[in-house]
């Protein structure tokens, strides 16, 4: 493995095989930071907030939840849905792509109060052209609704839904000075508990029994509704692609990080490989971990298949 440089866990998981690798001992306790892939975790618990009628339906608008905009307190512009926050294709000014962007998260990051910056990004684009534009803010205005509607802190939310029913007891949240866990990156999870969130939606949701988020919810997930270029869609908060195969293209889903880090189940191999690697901001990170698991891991799983 010296030549994937910053790797510091692999695990594989299909009906076949199990495979687990760390980069030290005892590698399997520590917590991983795989940035952006907290993304994707929010998405479930948006999930289930509508599972549990917390939230009636992804075409509400975010503003029924934490408030119009007012002169005397600037808010959320009015018309911006859930279903577009999710998607990354709000008409929100926000980019993270473009450093001028008024909602670029570097900006919101210079602040104190992340979901007061969030609520007054100002519109930008023709709500009609439904563009990918890559928006961290989103997922801030995401959590702060999952918190209006089911009256709980955001991680006592998850912990409650999500965590607990797959046996995941040490989830370590990044938080803004206001204390808000951050619903957008930084969260720390054990490379298995990362395992356990790919498995539950190869699972369709289920879990020991439990429906923990609905086969519905996982299938919408994980269909495309934005296109972010040539090869890559984007669902509910989960970037899908395909690789070409022996066996012809085979479908992924990822929950994706700086750094390299990913989460990709594979539902037509029954698979879940974790990936986490540490090159924050480093020229090739995702490539590294793309050629690692292209090159060396989906060739065994193929075999094993």
């Amino acid at each position: 493995m010296s030549v994937y440089r910053g790797v510091t866990s692999v695990l594989v998981a299909s009906g076949l095989q199990e495979f687990e690798w760390y980069d030290a001992p005892h590698g399997e306790r520590e917590l991983r930071n795989t940035r952006s892939a907290t993304k994707t975790a929010t998405g479930m618990l948006v999930g289930a907030a509508i599972d549990r009628g917390l939230i009636r339906d992804v075409r509400d608008e975010i503003a029924d939840y934490l408030g119009k905009r007012s002169s005397s307190d600037p808010m959320l512009p009015i018309g911006v849905t859930i279903d577009e926050l999710l998607t990354m294709s709000s008409c929100l000014d926000c980019n993270d792509d473009d450093p001028t962007s008024p909602g670029n998260e570097e900006l919101m990051y210079s602040t104190a109060d992340w979901l007061a910056f969030a609520r007054s990004i100002p519109l930008g684009r023709a709500r009609e052209s439904r563009t990918f534009r890559y928006c961290t803010a989103h997922t801030v205005l995401l959590g702060a609704a999952v918190e209006a509607a089911s009256g709980a802190e955001l991680s006592e939310f998850a912990d409650e839904v999500l965590f607990t029913p797959l046996g995941i007891t040490n989830a370590k949240w990044f938080r803004s000075e206001t204390g808000l866990a951050f619903p957008g990156g930084g969260l720390e999870l054990r490379s298995r508990d990362l395992r356990a969130l790919g498995e539950l939606y190869l699972r369709g949701g289920a879990w020991a029994g439990q429906q923990v988020v609905s086969k519905e919810w996982v299938e919408r997930s994980t269909r495309a509704h934005a296109r972010v270029d040539d090869t890559t869609s984007y669902g509910y908060l989960w970037w899908l692609r395909s690789y070409p195969s022996p066996r012809g293209e085979l479908e992924l889903w990822l929950m994706l990080g700086n750094g390299g880090n990913k989460v990709v189940v594979f539902p037509q191999l029954g698979a879940v490989v974790v990936i986490t690697a540490t090159n924050f901001g480093k020229p090739g990170m995702h490539q590294l971990t793309d050629g690692l698991l292209r090159d060396r891991i989906l060739p065994e799983l193929l075999d094993a298949t």
